[in-house]
């Protein structure tokens, strides 16, 4: 059975439908690693029967982490709104990282890029599409290679809201594919 561990931030929505659409399959989501005490991942994960690892920065980069990560041998890590930079020592040990961006990169990635400053950026650019990236983690924000993209058009949007909501619906529908896609054929 393959093992997935998610690496969440927040309120946990994409983590919750990963959990959920993988909880009838031959995949078993072992462990949520959360670095917010109060982000709503965590009550979405226990809820679910998920373990939950809480840590801080230092834990991050000291190695307790990726300690903590042996006991649930992951075959995949999936950022699903995580906000801090991956650390290239436990890129070394699991390369397998992948990370689910709320426009199409390499338009507006990199750092201070995420959840609504993204979907403002694509407003104020004037986009007629915006959408999802899944790719691989390296040591840069949203430099890894692409895996897939997904595209909505936003000519209706005229609140950074409305192209949250449209994104959104985009994650939710086909983040947890391109997992089990990436599980099956081993990309």
């Amino acid at each position: 059975m393959s093992q997935i561990v998610i690496f969440a931030s927040g309120s946990g929505t994409n983590a919750e439908a990963i959990i959920r659409y993988f909880s009838n399959k031959q995949v078993h989501v072992s462990a949520v690693f959360c670095n917010n005490p109060q982000a709503g991942v965590i009550a979405k994960a226990q809820a679910l029967g998920v373990a939950v690892e809480l840590f801080d920065k230092s834990q991050l980069t000291d190695g307790d982490v990726l300690q903590r990560l042996h006991n649930y041998q992951p075959d995949i890590i999936v950022l699903a709104g995580f906000l801090w930079m991956f650390p290239p020592s436990i890129l070394q040990v699991y390369p397998k990282v992948v990370n689910i961006h709320p426009a199409l990169l390499p338009k507006f990635g990199g750092k201070g890029m995420y959840g609504n400053h993204v979907h403002q950026a694509v407003l104020d650019a004037g986009e007629s599409v915006t959408g999802i990236t899944i790719h691989y983690v390296n040591e840069h924000y949203d430099e890894g290679a692409i895996i897939a993209q997904f595209e909505t058009s936003i000519v209706d949007c005229v609140t950074a809201t409305c192209i949250a909501a449209k994104v959104h619906d985009l994650e939710q529908e086909h983040f947890p594919k391109v997992i089990e896609q990436l599980l099956t054929t081993n990309l």
